[in-house]
């Protein structure tokens, strides 16, 4: 029984422990199951999340900007030089110059790879380690504080990307950057960064930086030594703060540079001794002095030069082309003509209404020393007014040896001596025409007419040669007509000109007969080398005869004619004055007087100088006119500038087919001998004419109306009455 018990007892225990042990078991595979499940949902969330974050990064990389190849071009500035070919200014959005990696010394490049990007030539465009560690730091603060930015990510942002720090920016830069690494070589990235970055003080890429800092060009870049280069390498972290050309940036930059000298030494690229006598050396040695922002000098003269390239070059932008400009400017001439526009040193103007404008050229060249370009409230401006260019007035007399007298003596070969009778005339639609003192001469040669300034005899001559072989003459020295037309009334100048188009007209005179555009550039070179010369062709547009027939002439002008007070003694000096009126109209609405000045011209040359100036003012208005000694201010500002800078005594050489007889030239071939005298009832009626005109109140002096229909020779003007011109 016992027995029984007993194997009862065991049998039951067994049976317990059996349950217990199926127990333990279920309990064990529900617990396998719920992990099972939760391991599954964990593997199921991570790709879910792989997934997502796919999607999400493909969504940010989706608006990725193209890598654009213009983007990467460099803005490059443009830089004009003087006729000597010495820099004058920098112009640009930015100033920069660019520099191929052959132009690049090593020590540069090791100081800013060691500064910037240690591993570049061994990346593909994104550093990793570099990324994990800034995504680690970041980790600890606000995203951004550690950019971990490659030299190749650098160039990204600058050219493609915007500033802001998003994790949407950084990957679109990692994968731009890809991109970049495989389609350009290290060499490539690496200038397209040097030649890029802000390097403080105005100056963008390492050469402009040299420039700006060191005054060293970038054809000498090896010149600059290790405590430069390093100075340089340190300063894009932030230019402004490290500029040791600001007293108080000094130790900061002290210690900027020290800072990239250690990162040298520990890639290895220079000596602990070279790095100890780098940091030895001041902040400041070799710097040049911080440049003053003065602005544009010779802003008007550049801005003549900028309309000229842009008008022969198209699709030319000079704020990023890195164009090299070598003018024709004279810059102690221009300084002069600065001043003596500008202040009442050299001229006692009027009033600060008064204006006036010149062009100071080569005699030979055509080159274009100097510009007036307006006084005052019109003084020009870069890309702005400039009256010695676009203003356009009235000539009058200064013009008769381009319509007149010469096309008479190149096309009749007229001698100085040949005659005509200044007695009452009328333009062929009838209007009257006066010469500047209402009187009537008689017989008189070209040269006294010209010397003063009698206007019948002008359009005699307009007429003995015909209108269009004169336009064509005149046309040959570059004035231009509108409506390509000439009328009758322009033999007295009733045309519109500019001082730059005169000064042109007349420099062939004073050349031989060789007209030579005038120009402000000489030549302009690309970044590539490619040079384009803007050195006009030289043209035969006249005779030599003529040219020094006209200069004879135009010499006694300035000799005992209207032109006395512009006279240069010692300089063999031709030229010729102009006045215009006011038309009645005008005269009686603002009060002026019969004899107002509207326009006074003098224009004139030397064997080395050409001269054309206008003054007046630009609007009528109360006292806005001339008389007496204000019409002599074009004459006074002519013989300052000739008397300053005329240096060549020379004197202007008669050809061997000219002869003087009596003190007047003849041509060979031509008239050899004064033509017979005029009848001597001409000379009668002369007189009794002047003793009409006398009687009779002069009437008020008048400008050329407005064009209307047009008869045979157009409408004709009463045009420089009351006036010695």
């Amino acid at each position: 029984m016992s027995e029984e018990r007993y194997r009862y007892r065991q049998e039951r225990i067994q049976a317990e422990k059996a349950k217990q042990k199926q127990k333990k078991s279920k309990r064990l595979t529900k617990k396998r199951s719920w992990m099972k499940k939760i391991g599954i949902a964990c593997i199921l969330l991570c790709v879910i999340s792989v997934g997502i974050g796919a999607a999400e990064v493909a969504n940010m990389m989706k608006d990725t900007p193209k890598l654009d190849s213009s983007k990467l071009v460099v803005p490059l500035s443009t830089k004009f030089y003087d006729k000597d070919g010495k820099f004058l200014y920098e112009y640009g959005k930015e100033r920069r110059t660019e520099i191929t990696y052959s132009q690049l010394p090593k020590m540069l490049e090791h100081a800013f790879i060691a500064t910037e990007d240690a591993r570049f030539y061994e990346h593909h465009g994104v550093d990793i380690k570099g990324t994990s560690r800034a995504i680690l730091e970041n980790l600890t603060g606000h995203f951004g504080a550690q950019g971990g930015s490659t030299i190749t990510q650098q160039v990204i942002k600058n050219s493609f990307l915007t500033p802001e720090k998003t994790i949407k920016r950084k990957v679109q830069e990692w994968e731009l950057a890809y991109q970049l690494e495989k389609k350009y070589s290290k060499h490539q990235i690496l200038m397209m960064y040097l030649n890029k970055i802000y390097l403080g003080n105005g100056s963008y890429g390492v050469a402009a930086a040299a420039k700006t800092y060191y005054g060293i060009d970038s054809n000498k870049l090896n010149q600059l030594t290790l405590p430069e280069v390093a100075m340089l390498a340190g300063l894009p972290q932030s230019p402004n703060n490290y500029d040791p050309t600001i007293a108080e940036n000094r130790t900061a930059a002290t210690n900027r540079r020290n800072v990239v000298l250690n990162a040298m030494y520990k890639q290895g690229y220079i000596s602990e001794k070279e790095m100890a006598a780098a940091k030895d050396a001041p902040i400041t040695k070799g710097l040049i002095p911080r440049s003053k922002n003065q602005g544009m000098p010779y802003a008007a003269f550049l801005d003549a030069v900028v309309k000229e390239v842009e008008g022969k070059l198209k699709n030319v932008d000079i704020t990023s082309d890195g164009l090299s400009i070598y003018t024709t400017l004279d810059p102690k001439a221009q300084e002069y003509a600065d001043k003596m526009m500008n202040t009442d040193s050299i001229i006692a103007y009027p009033n600060d209404r008064f204006q006036g404008a010149f062009t100071f050229l080569d005699t030979k060249t055509g080159e274009v020393r100097a510009i007036g370009s307006g006084r005052k409230d019109y003084k020009a401006s870069f890309k702005g007014n400039n009256f010695a260019i676009d203003i356009s007035r009235q000539p009058g007399s200064s013009f008769k040896p381009i319509l007149d007298y010469g096309p008479a003596i190149e096309n009749l070969k007229w001698s100085t001596a040949h005659p005509l009778n200044d007695q009452p005339t009328t333009y062929s639609t009838g209007q009257s025409i006066s010469n500047w003192d209402h009187q009537y001469h008689g017989e008189l040669s070209i040269r006294k007419a010209l010397q003063y300034s009698y206007n019948i005899p002008a359009l005699l001559t307009l007429r003995e040669v015909g209108i269009p072989k004169a336009q064509n003459f005149a046309e040959k020295l570059g004035i231009t007509f509108k409506d390509n037309t000439v009328y009758e009334s322009y033999s007295i100048g009733s045309n519109a000109v500019n001082p730059l188009e005169m000064a042109g007209a007349y420099s062939a005179f004073g050349n031989n007969g060789v007209y030579n555009a005038p120009h402000f550039v000489q030549k302009v070179v690309f970044p590539n080398g490619k040079v384009v010369s803007f050195k006009p062709e030289p043209e035969i547009v006249m005779h030599d005869y003529t040219a020094y027939l006209v200069t004879d002439m135009l010499r006694t002008v300035v000799k005992s004619g209207t032109g006395t007070t512009a006279n240069v003694p010692g300089l063999d000096l031709a030229g010729k004055t102009g006045t215009t009126n006011f038309t009645d109209k005008t005269i009686g609405e603002f009060g002026y007087p019969q004899d107002a000045t509207n326009d006074s011209w003098m224009v004139g040359y030397t064997p080395q100088y050409t001269m054309a100036v206008w003054t007046g003012y630009v609007k009528n208005g109360s006292g806005n006119y001339m008389m007496g000694n204000t019409t002599k201010i074009s004459q006074l500002m002519f013989k300052n500038m000739m008397q300053t800078f005329g240096t060549d005594k020379s004197r202007f050489q008669q050809p061997s087919d000219v002869y003087r007889q009596n003190n007047e030239l003849y041509i060979k071939g031509g008239e050899n001998v004064p033509p017979p005298a005029l009848p001597k009832n001409n000379n009668d009626h002369n007189k009794a004419a002047n003793k009409q005109q006398n009687k009779q109140k002069p009437s008020g002096p008048k400008q050329p109306p407005k064009h209307g229909p047009k008869p045979k020779h157009g409408p004709m003007h009463k045009h420089n009455k009351g006036k010695k011109h």
